[in-house]
């Protein structure tokens, strides 16, 4: 274990790496129980999904385990995963694609193999120094309160309301109930720092939940998309996640909408490499800081091989059926329970194996059981937005001021990002400043400048 890992060079024992792996594993299973949800109103199988997410974690996060030493657990990215269902999906359905999930899989194959290529050099590191820093925290406070969204809708908390678009749901619904509650006991647990706070939050509120309904206040309704939240166990299959994964979701790309479509598809493909850039670097420096292993100038040693984990982790994702994979801040969480080196992320990577055979348990777990999880995630993220800069110069604010706001209000990641790049290069150019427009923002511009005039062409025809 010494020589693979260079446990004493890092000053840690087998031990501590083993509870910083299980401590990083409980503060994010809970993606287990998210993502599977999210990818199915994609039309995606749910049980598919689950295999995908366990196995394509494990995959990458042992690659970054054993390639880079990195105590950081990969997983299917939240926020990437919302992107993935509610924004590309559903526009890829307006154009009368039958399998518009079959599309974003292969947005999401192509932006790994980018990434793949970029990790050859510094680009990607580049790009993220070039890219304005208001634009970039608008663009994560703005995809924080979009998932927010997403949690409330699945808890019926913000329902449709055909006055003022959104109103307030049923408050005596044991949906909303325990909803409220499952948010409130996660606050109070981060609030004493108590370790998996977001997983508990979730499991309490589903057993919660479970009460509901052996009570007879839960009422199931199949027809109404009401389903039962006890685990069913009747006909259990050890492998029928992977037998799931393997007939439905493998390798199922369209590469005909590629050739037919290619603006937009290379507008989804970089919106995907434009959430997940700043996810990862962003990501891998926080835990880096945490556990003091930047080096005298600031830098992150074998930060590329980092990225690169990060990048075949994206692909082994799309080819078995999750959306983006990528490095997850929880892993926080291990550095501070003694995690510091890639022990730690093997042993999280063998849990999510491991909980392969628990898929009954997780697939059971309801939406407003989730819901509280999404919600405080998403008030994670909207934290960046007390270190945007208002004052100092328009371009900035208004940028990335606009990115946070279109995005949850026009319910596309895409659009925030696209109106927030496109307003900034505008207002640079008006206020005389050309030469602070970096060659890699003009190329975001004219890409999605050109992805305006298609939708304007298409509206039109």
């Amino acid at each position: 274990m010494d020589k693979i890992f260079k446990l004493k060079e890092n000053n840690t024992t087998v031990k501590n790496e083993i509870i910083g792996g299980v401590t990083t594993f409980l503060a994010m299973a809970y993606i287990l129980a998210v993502n599977p949800g999210i990818l199915a109103d994609a039309g995606m199988s749910q049980q598919a999904v689950f295999a995908a997410t366990a196995v394509s974690a494990a995959f990458a996060t042992m690659i970054m385990a054993f390639f880079a030493n990195y105590p950081v657990v990969l997983a299917s990215g939240m926020g990437l995963n919302a992107y993935f269902a509610y924004s590309v999906v559903p526009q890829l359905a307006q154009q009368g694609i039958k399998n518009p999930w079959h599309v974003a899989l292969t947005a999401i194959l192509a932006e790994g193999i980018i990434f793949i290529l970029l990790s050859f050099v510094k680009f990607r590191e580049t790009l993220v120094n070039k890219v304005p820093a208001n634009l970039k925290l608008g663009i994560s406070s703005g995809i924080g309160l979009f998932i927010v969204i997403v949690g409330l809708k699945g808890a019926n908390i913000i329902v449709a309301d055909p006055a003022n678009l959104t109103g307030f749901g049923d408050i005596g619904s044991p949906q909303v109930v325990l909803a409220i509650i499952g948010i409130v006991l996660i606050a109070a647990l981060w609030h004493y720092k108590v370790k998996g706070a977001i997983l508990i939050g979730i499991v309490v509120t589903w057993l919660l939940g479970i009460v509901a309904e052996l009570t007879g206040w839960y009422h199931v309704d199949a027809a109404a998309g009401v389903y039962s939240v006890i685990p069913n166990f009747d006909g259990y299959n050890l492998f029928a996640p992977i037998q799931a994964m393997s007939t439905e979701t493998f390798f199922r790309f369209d590469f005909g909408y590629v050739i037919e479509n290619p603006i937009n598809f290379a507008v989804v493909v970089f919106a995907f490499l434009f959430l997940d850039l700043f996810d990862t670097v962003g990501t891998l420096i926080g835990v880096a800081q945490e556990c003091d292993m930047l080096d005298e100038n600031g830098n992150l040693p074998r930060v590329g091989r980092a990225l690169m984990a990060d990048a075949v982790g994206t692909v082994a994702g799309a080819v078995m059926g999750t959306s983006t994979v990528t490095s997850y801040v929880e892993s926080t969480t291990g550095v501070a329970a003694g995690g510091r080196t890639g022990l730690t992320a093997l042993v999280s990577a063998l849990l999510f194996l491991l909980s392969l055979a628990f898929y009954p348990v997780f697939l059971a777990i309801p939406s407003f059981a989730t819901a509280p999880a999404l919600v405080f995630v998403g008030l994670l993220m909207v934290k960046n937005i007390t270190k945007m800069d208002f004052e100092k110069d328009m371009a900035d604010t208004l940028g990335g001021f606009v990115a946070i706001i279109m995005m949850p209000f026009t319910s596309s990641i895409a659009t925030g990002i696209m109106f927030g790049i496109i307003l900034w290069v505008l207002l640079k150019i008006i206020m005389g400043k050309i030469k602070e427009i970096h060659p890699i923002m003009w190329v975001s511009f004219a890409l999605f400048a050109l992805r305006i005039v298609t939708m304007i062409l298409h509206i039109a025809s």
